[in-house]
């Protein structure tokens, strides 16, 4: 697959509010649904979604971060930004899948963690931390696709997985490009041309090796249909995870300690 957009135009394509959502996607790929809710210690977030579905046949936990298409959706999922109960409840949802031996998919699209007073007084940091722990030891299959932002911590918190994922046109860094620049350059302007350096496209990341898999969005540089990239992610995702379920718990998880070692 080669990059015929520059790093910037994927920037804005990656924050485009006309982008699937986690929602559209779960309800293209899964059957039969099952939203769960809460952290049980605080409340529950709107920017996380989560529950039980089926793929094909198979018993999934599906997890992922919501942004709105408007502005009355995106107050409510707070612009794709969670919140520590946001974190809490995904993981309380993948012990559970760790429990009943289900697999786990997540879904992010997020500029960052919610960075206000009171998610810190609340241990946003304690809960992406508590996290990638507890995710380097689930005994079950984890899969994460980026299907538009991926901001820093905010990002990782869902994304310690066996394989890692992006859709074509999605972006995943340690800081966006106005903050890169910003620090860099003391100028925020500059974001387009700190997008090019950043390495932050699926094209850079596939070629770096953090990234296992590129999900089309174009074909001959015609864009697909949602329907298409989603029925393409499914048969991804079903052929990806029969693998991974063939593997001893044990071997599961040594290789993905390795997979995050090696950066």
């Amino acid at each position: 697959m080669i990059r015929t957009k520059t790093a910037n135009d994927i920037v804005k394509l990656a924050r485009s509010s006309e982008r699937i959502t986690t929602r559209e996607f779960i309800n293209e790929i899964f059957d039969n649904f099952v939203e769960l809710h809460g952290d049980r210690y605080f409340g529950d977030d709107g920017a996380v979604i989560g529950g039980i579905a089926y793929l094909e046949k198979q018993s999934v936990t599906v997890i992922g971060i919501q942004k709105g298409r408007d502005l009355e959706e995106n107050i409510a999922t707070n612009f794709g930004s969670p919140s520590p109960e946001g974190y809490r409840k995904s993981l309380r949802l993948m012990k559970q899948a760790e429990k009943f031996n289900r697999p786990i998919i997540t879904f992010v699209n997020t500029p960052g963690a919610f960075c206000g007073i009171e998610a810190e007084e609340r241990g946003e940091g304690e809960a992406i931390a508590n996290n990638l722990y507890e995710m380097s030891q689930l005994k079950v299959p984890i899969i994460s696709i980026f299907t538009g932002e991926g901001g820093s911590g905010g990002a990782i918190a869902l994304a310690l997985a066996d394989e890692v994922w992006m859709l074509e046109h999605s972006i995943y860094s340690i800081l966006s490009p106005e903050g890169f620049a910003s620090i860099l350059w003391k100028d925020s302007s500059k974001a387009d041309e700190a997008a090019e350096i950043m390495k932050l496209t699926a094209y850079d990341l596939k070629e770096l090796g953090v990234i296992e898999k590129i999900i089309a969005e174009t074909d001959n540089q015609q864009d697909k249909s949602s329907k298409q990239i989603s029925q393409n992610l499914k048969n991804e995702l079903i052929n990806k995870l029969n693998e991974l379920q063939q593997l001893d718990d044990e071997i599961l998880i040594n290789q993905r300690y390795d997979r995050f070692r090696k950066f």
